[in-house]
């Protein structure tokens, strides 16, 4: 009724859970991040709750968009289901053929069980989600559990997503449920917008449907944030109510007053004042720090810490960088750059046998590497140094490509019977590396590559704080920044009136970059993507 008089394209304010008006928001990212983290582990489940309406939906739709054709996903969007009917529900979603007239938990289980074995063998996962979770039985639950048992003699063949509300996670602490709740590798509850998100939300979704993000005013999204608590759905019913107000008074702006009568249109009066919401608001971040102190322990590559002594203000930047040439197809002539490290030695002994003699901990290198950014700081713990504003990037990469990075890392070596060995790089001279013993020591890098596994750790810390991937059409104070660091390599390449918008323009300005710098050009600013940025 209102999108003439706005000029949008489409209604912003809608209710249905559509990607493209997605708005990720840190708590949000931090939630897809747990999922798709849970899906690369394989096995086990994954756990995301949240309130009504914080956008839990809309969040396994992003998911689903980001999963590769190799997963076979089964959806199920009503749980309120019998065992059999459940897994009946399970085989229709993957396209299973079962005797109809037969349906028996035995029957189902063994015809599953085929159909999970053939898609392993073609190099393909399979996951099954199921949404609103909290309303399972524990019957139900626990034939669940034991779908996780289906397996070949090294793998996992079915990965689960529970999503729910608050009261799935009263659930899973039920005695009963006590080994499912065992299986959980990644959980996550997701919290409602903050002040600054939900006006960030707002303007969000006015610009993606082609309106002006200046239509309310700051009070007006005061207001809203105050009545909702910053509970998206709320937001949107609330807003898409306030714009219908301003095009009935033929007013240009959504202002304080209109919303405070929308409110009273949509909302009862017990929800008026907002301190209902608000309230809840408060238990919910509560809820949500207990939860993040247990995903914190389940994620950590360490385990727990028992002295965590470093302060947020420990972390600056490295105090050794390599310098890296822009053509990475080379191998790069690199020097440390502090000229206060002392030079490092030739090593008497070749790379193997260094690493034999020495078999460094995970934990003594990564400690090594945290000294690299606060000289007195020794903690090992990934979610600890994450609480300071720095970021573990854990994965695996050719040798060129990790060069490129520029940052010091550790590496991972194997040794015989599935023992590793952990050694800090620091820096290259004249293209050997230089690693950290006892001392500093220099190596041929034929040596090195040939026995290196890949796998890698390595600090990093973003340009804007809590926020390490960001994706095309999210609105956040990390776009500027990117538009600034892709503008300062490309001048005048970027003509925008919302800098804090990802749009088409700027997506296809970071592929060119991506593409540079050997990068997966698929548009997103992730961790490697970030670090070549600031380089």
């Amino acid at each position: 009724m209102y999108q003439q008089f706005f000029n949008f394209n489409a209604a912003p304010f809608s209710i249905a859970p559509d990607p493209h008006f997605i708005y990720m928001s840190g708590h949000h990212q931090e939630g897809l991040a747990h999922l798709l983290y849970g899906i690369k582990q394989g096995g086990g489940f994954v756990a995301l709750t949240g309130e009504v309406g914080t956008g839990k939906t809309m969040l396994c739709h992003c998911l689903l968009e980001r999963l590769p054709d190799t997963i076979d996903i089964a959806l199920v969007l009503n749980p309120k289901l019998n065992a059999v009917e459940l897994l009946a529900t399970v085989c229709d979603e993957l396209q299973i053929t079962y005797d109809q007239d037969k349906q028996t938990l035995k029957s189902l289980v063994d015809s599953l069980n085929r159909h999970l074995l053939e898609a392993h063998a073609l190099g393909r996962k399979t996951v099954l989600m199921i949404d609103e979770a909290q309303n399972l039985s524990l019957d139900v639950l626990e034939q669940i559990r034991l779908l996780t048992n289906l397996e070949t003699s090294k793998t996992k063949l079915l990965q689960i997503i529970l999503i729910g509300q608050p009261e799935l996670k009263q659930l899973l602490e039920k005695t009963e449920l006590r080994q499912l709740n065992q299986r959980i590798t990644a959980r996550y509850h997701l919290s409602p917008l903050s002040y600054s998100d939900t006006q960030k939300y707002i303007q969000h979704r006015l610009t993606v449907c082609g309106g002006d993000e200046k239509i309310f005013t700051h009070n007006a999204i005061k207001k809203v944030y105050k009545l909702t608590g910053g509970i998206p759905r709320l937001i949107n019913i609330l807003s898409d109510r306030g714009l219908l107000g301003a095009y009935t008074t033929n007013n240009p702006n959504v202002t304080k007053k209109i919303i405070k009568k929308a409110a009273k249109e949509v909302f009862s009066s017990s929800h008026g004042s907002g301190y209902t919401y608000l309230l809840n608001t408060i238990l919910a971040l509560i809820l949500l720090i207990a939860g993040l102190a247990i995903t914190m322990h389940l994620l950590s590559p360490t385990g727990p810490s028992k002295n965590h002594i470093i302060s947020s203000e420990s972390f600056k930047k490295p105090i050794v960088e390599l310098d890296v040439e822009p053509d990475v197809e080379e191998r790069p002539q690199q020097i440390l750059a502090d000229a206060k490290i002392t030079k490092p030695k030739v090593s008497p002994l070749d790379f193997i046998s260094a690493i034999k003699q020495q078999k460094i901990s995970f934990n003594s290198a990564m400690s090594k590497l945290a000294i690299l950014w606060d000289r007195e700081s020794q903690d090992t713990d990934c979610m600890e140094i994450k609480k300071t504003g720095v970021h573990c990037l854990l994965d695996k990469a050719a040798w060129k490509d990790l060069i490129a990075l520029n940052r010091p890392v550790v590496l991972e070596f194997p040794l015989q019977d599935s023992e590793k060995s952990y050694v800090l790089l620091l820096g290259l001279e004249q293209g050997n590396p230089i690693f950290w013993f006892n001392e500093k020591l220099v190596f041929p890098v034929e040596q090195v590559v040939d026995l290196w596994d890949g796998f890698y750790l390595m600090l990093w810390q973003s340009p804007v704080q809590n926020i390490t991937e960001v994706y095309p059409e999210q609105s956040s104070e990390a776009v500027t920044w990117i538009r600034k660091q892709i503008d300062s390599i490309q001048p005048n390449s970027l003509r925008t009136l919302n800098s804090y918008f990802f749009d088409k323009q700027l997506k296809n300005e970071v592929i060119k970059f991506q593409q540079q710098h050997f990068l997966t050009p698929d548009g997103i600013v992730g961790p490697r993507t970030f670090i070549h940025l600031q380089n």
